[in-house]
């Protein structure tokens, strides 16, 4: 045998056991993303676990009425009548023992702490109080009804308990839904940035550690479970771009369309980017073999998704006609009151709420700086009724991490600026998605400052880009080189953690302390 002849053979012999491993190493891989995605899950999960203990029964912001919407359905079978404050009479006990009200916007104030106080509680909390109410359920009555019909799973297991365990028990569903939506944040971050694996579990965790997004979570309010839809979404739709709108990801992408908008109305602002997403992957095809019908059988996914996402809205809309009301309820009279008003005007207010003034427009928010002080501030801290905020210094300083993040992101995009040119048509959706959340944020705000004197002006309302939020921690790693990126990815994962510490003890600073 000759020398070549030798090597040739030997060479082959060599591969033989490398392609063996290969599928091998290839389950191995998954079976590591797989266990790192549920990871950062359960960080999650155990996060908005350890916010729904230390935030007090009923301190977050319209927690007595989303309390009030699941006790009504569970005891009755029925949905709220009103948006008044015709609660249960064993809901208005605990509140009134609590001292919900006077604690509510008043950081002097404490929870109840002297032992006559605590001893009326349990008194009160043992005795045989009504659970069911006169049909009111505050600004929660309009809300749909998804999310407090999974909620009354857990207040039937606390049936026997007092209303603080069950109160408890349905935070902790909240807590497992923040799981789902840490979980489909990292596998977005999988399919969208599929070049860095490590970074991926830098933005899982970061999201899981989010204050914000651990607090939201950790309370009963139907903002958890949009969380967790829009995150599934944002998924399912990255995965189309990358392997083609097929009908088990059209059937799923309209049906987590459908369970949203049965979640929450602010779903309605991530509607334009789903159908964007969804006509697009639509006219893109599937690959399939030459001489296939692939476009058709796209566009006939496309129209399968878009039409189970409408199926919720179409029933409602025809029950409004059927029963003499407006086709889609409180949404059709601030529709209405929208277009009826400027288009200028409300556009410049939505401006204005996210960013500063330009010239000619008329001031909407003299002497305050939307962008600092309601959106990064907010976003820092800002926890209970909106009244447990941080010392000043605490903002200010973190504008200095905040920058460096927003700058190692934009280097990780000008680096893969040529990716990038052949992604927008998916940018592109994503970007639509958060313009739509941030434009019905902003004319929800213009509308309830007009009629109600208040605001929608709070950071909670955009938690359905959170998988943006994973995307830009994931990039930001990512943008500090090939050497530091690693280094730099674990320094934002600490630093998240030592943020989101420092939040729960200013919450136990403010009710405890």
């Amino acid at each position: 045998m000759s020398t070549g002849t030798a090597g040739t053979a030997t060479g082959a012999a060599a591969a033989q056991p490398r392609a063996a491993l290969q599928p091998l190493a290839a389950g191995w891989s998954g079976r590591r993303t797989a266990r790192t995605a549920l990871l950062c899950a359960l960080v999650a999960s155990l996060n908005a676990a350890c916010w729904s203990v230390i935030t007090p029964p009923f301190q977050a912001p319209d927690e007595p009425s989303h309390v009030a919407y699941v006790q009504h359905l569970a005891e009755t079978g029925r949905l709220p009548n009103s948006d008044g404050s015709g609660f249960s009479a064993e809901e208005l006990t605990v509140l009134r023992d609590l001292r919900q009200l006077e604690v509510r916007w008043h950081p002097e104030l404490r929870t109840i702490s002297s032992r006559p106080r605590r001893e009326r509680l349990r008194v009160d909390l043992a005795r045989p109080l009504g659970r069911s109410g006169a049909g009111g359920a505050g600004p929660a009555a309009s809300e749909p009804p998804a999310y407090y019909a999974l909620e009354t799973i857990p207040y039937y297991l606390g049936s026997g308990g007092t209303l603080l365990d069950r109160l408890e028990l349905m935070r902790l569903m909240s807590a497992l839904m923040a799981g789902a939506a840490a979980l489909f944040c990292f596998l977005f971050l999988r399919e969208s940035l599929p070049g860095a694996p490590w970074a991926w579990t830098v933005g899982g965790l970061g999201v899981a550690l989010f204050p914000l997004f651990g607090f939201t979570s950790g309370v009963v309010t139907p903002d958890a479970m949009l969380c967790a839809i829009s995150s599934a979404i944002f998924y399912c739709l990255s995965r189309a771009f990358r392997l083609g709108l097929t009908r088990n990801l059209a059937i799923a992408i309209g049906t987590l369309a459908a369970v949203g908008f049965l979640t929450k109305l602010n779903f309605i602002g991530l509607a334009p980017g789903v159908i964007l997403g969804l006509a697009i992957l639509g006219r893109r095809g599937i690959p399939a073999p030459p001489g296939s019908r692939r476009h058709e059988r796209a566009l006939g996914s496309s129209a399968l998704a878009t039409a189970i996402a409408a199926s919720p809205v179409c029933v409602y809309a025809l029950g409004g006609l059927i029963a003499g009301r407006a086709p889609l309820g409180r949404f059709s009279g601030s529709a209405g009151q929208v277009l009826g008003g400027s288009p200028v005007s409300e556009l410049a207010y939505v401006w204005q709420l996210y960013l500063p003034r330009l010239p000619g427009m008329a001031s909407s928010f003299p002497g305050l700086s939307t962008t600092r002080e309601l959106w990064f501030d907010r976003a820092v801290g800002l926890y209970g009724w909106l009244d447990t905020a941080f010392p000043t210094w605490v903002y200010d300083f973190a504008l200095l991490p905040v920058g460096l993040i927003a700058g190692l992101a934009l280097n990780a995009l000008i680096g893969n600026r040529g990716a990038l040119r052949r992604r927008l048509p998916e940018l592109a959706v994503y970007l639509t998605i958060a313009a739509g959340v941030l434009l019905l944020v902003g004319v929800s705000s213009r509308l309830a400052q007009s009629f109600e004197g208040t605001s929608f002006a709070q950071p909670r309302y955009t938690l359905p880009m959170l998988a943006l939020l994973g995307a830009a921690l994931a990039l930001a790693a990512r943008g500090a080189g090939r050497r530091w990126g690693p280094p730099v990815g674990a320094l934002l994962v600490i630093l998240l953690l030592a943020h989101d510490l420092f939040s729960q003890l200013q919450v136990v600073a403010r009710f405890y302390g």
